[in-house]
């Protein structure tokens, strides 16, 4: 229960303030009487599927993205405005994105649901996406390409 209302309480400090980092985010949560550490806020920003977007003034905030009811154009158009490049080698697909939106694009991927891939790690500006097989590597490249061309 202690979680859920943690976690609820991490949605809410992001709506109304600006938090671009852990830190920020850890400062709100003692603030508002809860005592976590940092290791327990990276969880939950990954429980909750925490992505960093760029707000109006070019700042780098944490936002929510709701995996029920997204459409498939919204992961497309965060694709189409984070990706440089992809290519892959073995079995490992890379995906190069402008800095400071690697973590969008991998939440967008991941989306994707590809089942040939064991997992991702996104850092500021590169994707690495472990998959099964170099063939499965090839072919969630070209999946990735076909999305940003929608």
């Amino acid at each position: 229960m202690k979680k859920n209302y943690r976690q609820e309480k991490i949605l809410s400090i992001i709506e109304e303030f600006d938090i671009g980092t852990q830190e920020e985010l850890l400062d709100k949560l003692n603030e508002s009487g809860f005592n976590v550490t940092q290791a327990t806020v990276s969880r939950d920003i990954k429980a909750l599927n925490l992505i960093k977007i760029q707000d109006s003034t070019g700042r780098y905030k944490y936002s929510s993205v709701k995996k029920d009811g997204d459409s498939a154009e919204k992961y497309d158009a965060i694709l189409s405005h984070s990706v440089i490049s992809i290519d892959f080698a073995g079995n490992i697909t890379v995906v190069k994105c402008y800095p400071g939106m690697a973590n969008a694009a991998c939440a967008s991927i991941d989306a994707l649901h590809f089942e040939k891939s064991i997992g991702s790690i996104a850092g500021d500006d590169t994707i690495f996406i472990l998959n099964k097989t170099p063939e499965a590597a090839e072919e969630l490249a070209q999946t990735i390409k076909k999305s940003i061309k929608r």
